[in-house]
């Protein structure tokens, strides 16, 4: 079976119980990827990796991204005068793979940073929680809900690799220049099929906040620039996050990792039919009404509403820059240099050299965004450049 039946039952009685029998878009994709019980996230349906998997992620390539993110990390601790704790909270940790390679990294190399840290998973998903406690059960790591993390508590950095892409969006569509939101609904002769058949509906926006998102992003929905029946997908959600996250942090970074352009290109009126898409068994697609509760949806990050609603909650922008570009200053291009001197199995070396180009692979992974956000910082720490993002030639 392709399909959560019960979950489908779940949305159904929602959409009937609205009065309009329509829900918005992002609560079906809340349902659909959070619903305590039967959403994706939450039952024993998501599966990550390369076998059995519907997607995998840079942690899954070997121990490189997370040792090379560990240096990133030991330098903020550095600039920030090695505070004792140093929180770095980790926003949705999947399988706890990436946590299990940062934390054997910096045990091994930086071990005055390592007795300084406080690692924090936020995790929502009760199957992943139990994985991530079971792989780090060496580690003294804790477990919060960010709802329990205080205000103004945090001195260290957020961050997160894959997580903004999954929170649940809003869609809406052009007519003659009038921005309209995309309901789900379902057709009262189609509530006896199995599954039951989610159709979309127009209509007015759910909240003034969709069009305030425009101003923010400084995108001017012009009807002459952008054709009818143009669609793409608003995150408020995101912007929500990301401000009880600047809440949590008294002084530090937010490390943001993801797939997504800044607004100018993904609001481009030749992007016409958004970013959403669909991962189910490393295929991907574009029906999020299909599979229900056994695939993921996702949608590309706007990188300009975090830099900029980020701003209007205290968060300094310090710089956005591809992943590629990224991990090549924090020495990834060293440790292709010494797999030559390397005596391994050929076969081996070819393995590790691939994992190493896939993550930079400008075409894929190395293409993912990277925004580092600080806040609390006095001039002196705010003048010291991060090395991830030391790009060679600038200034």
């Amino acid at each position: 079976m392709d399909f959560n039946p019960s979950l489908c039952q779940v949305i159904v009685e929602q959409i009937t119980a609205s009065p309009k029998r329509r829900i918005t878009f992002a609560e079906y994709m809340d349902l659909v990827l959070y619903h305590p019980i039967h959403g994706y996230y939450f039952s024993n349906a998501v599966k990550i990796g390369f076998r059995g998997g519907d997607f995998f992620t840079n942690a899954h390539l070997g121990n490189d991204f997370g040792e090379l993110l560990a240096e990133q990390f030991w330098q903020m601790w550095e600039i920030l005068g090695r505070p004792h704790p140093f929180s770095l909270v980790e926003m949705g940790a999947g399988q706890g793979i990436l946590a299990t390679h940062i934390l054997n990294y910096l045990q091994l190399r930086y071990p005055d940073f390592f007795v300084a840290l406080d690692y924090v998973i936020v995790e929502k998903s009760l199957s992943l929680r139990t994985e991530q406690q079971r792989r780090l059960q060496g580690f003294a790591v804790r477990w919060s809900d960010l709802e329990e993390i205080g205000v103004n508590s945090i001195t260290g950095c957020f961050f997160s690799n894959e997580l903004f892409d999954a929170l649940p969006v809003h869609l809406f569509s052009l007519a003659a220049g009038e921005l309209q939101e995309i309901y789900v609904t379902t057709p009262v002769e189609a509530l006896l099929e199995h599954p039951p058949r989610f159709i979309e509906v127009i209509g007015e926006l759910s909240t003034p906040q969709l069009a305030e998102y425009f101003q923010l992003v400084k995108i001017d929905l012009d009807k002459n620039l952008y054709p009818d029946g143009y669609r793409s997908e608003i995150h408020l959600a995101a912007l929500s996050l990301l401000s009880i996250v600047a809440d949590c942090l008294r002084r530090g970074y937010v490390l943001t990792i993801d797939y997504g352009y800044p607004a100018l290109r993904y609001y481009h009126p030749q992007r016409s039919l958004g970013t959403l898409q669909c991962y189910y068994h490393h295929r991907y697609h574009n029906n999020p009404y299909i599979h229900v509760g056994r695939q993921d949806i996702t949608a590309h990050v706007d990188f300009t509403a975090l830099e900029q609603y980020g701003q209007q909650c205290g968060l300094h922008p310090v710089g956005w820059i591809q992943q590629g570009l990224f991990l090549m200053a924090l020495g990834l291009g060293d440790r292709l240099v010494a797999l030559s001197q390397q005596e391994q199995p050929v076969s081996e070396l070819l393995q590790r050299r691939d994992a190493l180009h896939q993550l930079i692979n400008p075409t894929g992974l190395g293409n993912f965004g990277i925004l580092v956000q600080s806040k609390g910082l006095d001039p002196a720490e705010s003048l010291q450049k991060l090395k991830g993002l030391d790009i060679p030639g600038e200034s």
